[in-house]
């Protein structure tokens, strides 16, 4: 039973096995854009955990038990299935295996995301609503993929599945092992523009540091507009940043910036280009507008994470 794939093995018919993340990443992989190498730790692991620790029946009776409009009894839930799951020692065989994986890396640093199986399908947009753990190290690697795979079970994806009458369906999760990009810049791309719906614009939003202070709606980011027939830049939007999200030795922390440091422009106007190019080729290659995470480490961009846009 295979329990891990690296990207290059997975394509986007994997969601089922990857969740919606996995599969993206393997699939852009295989098309040759710039994505961090990675693995991920099938869902089939998962659901191999649950059974072998026999911890499936506790987490059916306390679900069965919640109320989801009371957000104590969802909340008392979250902790005790979630408790249940750290818990318990991972099966030797596989954590040998992550371990292996994560040595082939040759990465210091990784990012450990939750891929749930029901991600960006027509039902549950479930993203955002799982668990990411950013510069993780060798040392915590196990403890993250459980945290991830016990984040299936945080407030507000139980609360999530009842209102969107998913509790009967079968749920499970993966957990995509990235190498860390320590990215001085990053952002979101919308290869069609989000609030005018005008296919012949991508907007394009950036902030000093890691992606997670802009997808956390912690920063108000630079807004680019691009043309896409022809690449010209329509508008540039600069906010002022008053603080980035940066990796120290001590863990992620949220560093001030002067405001002469934080009212810069983010991307110079050749670097919107490029970026764009690089988005647009995968809105082709995906043949619908793509919602896309993307970071940039020493001039060089990378591609986190793209989905559908499910919202036009």
């Amino acid at each position: 039973m295979t329990l891990i794939k690296t990207f290059s093995q997975l394509s986007k018919k994997d969601v089922a096995i990857a969740g919606g993340k996995g599969a993206s990443l393997g699939e852009m992989t295989r098309a040759g854009l710039p994505v961090p190498p990675g693995f991920v730790v099938l869902a089939n692991a998962f659901d191999r955990f649950i059974l072998e620790t026999e911890i499936d029946a506790d987490i059916e009776a306390i679900l069965k038990k919640v109320n989801h409009k009371d957000v104590n009894s969802v909340d008392g839930a979250s902790a005790e299935i979630r408790s249940l799951i750290m818990n318990e020692t991972m099966p030797a065989d596989l954590r040998k295996e992550i371990l292996s994986e994560f040595k082939k890396l040759k990465a210091k640093f990784v990012a450990v995301r939750s891929s749930a199986t029901a991600e960006d399908s027509r039902v549950a947009s479930w993203a955002g609503e799982l668990e990411t753990y950013l510069n993780v190290t060798e040392k915590n690697l196990i403890a993250s993929v459980k945290k991830c795979w016990s984040s299936l079970f945080t407030p507000r994806a139980i609360f999530y599945r009842f209102e969107k009458k998913l509790h009967k369906q079968k749920v499970s999760v993966a957990v995509v092992v990235q190498k860390m990009v320590q990215s001085e810049i990053s952002g979101i791309t919308f290869t069609v523009h989000p609030v005018t719906k005008d296919h012949n614009q991508m907007v394009i939003e950036a902030a000093f540091g890691l992606g997670e202070a802009i997808v956390g709606g912690m920063v108000t980011p630079d807004t680019y507009i691009i043309h896409k027939n022809d690449f010209s830049i329509l508008d540039i939007s600069i906010s002022e940043q008053s603080f980035a999200i940066v990796k120290t030795a001590k863990g992620n922390i949220n560093k001030k910036l002067p405001p002469k440091t934080g009212g810069k422009q983010k991307l110079a106007g050749k670097q919107i280009v490029e970026l764009a190019k690089i988005c647009r080729g995968i809105e082709r290659h995906y043949k619908r507008p793509q919602d896309i995470e993307w970071a940039c480490e020493r001039s060089k961009f990378y591609i986190t994470q793209s989905r559908p846009i499910t919202t036009l």
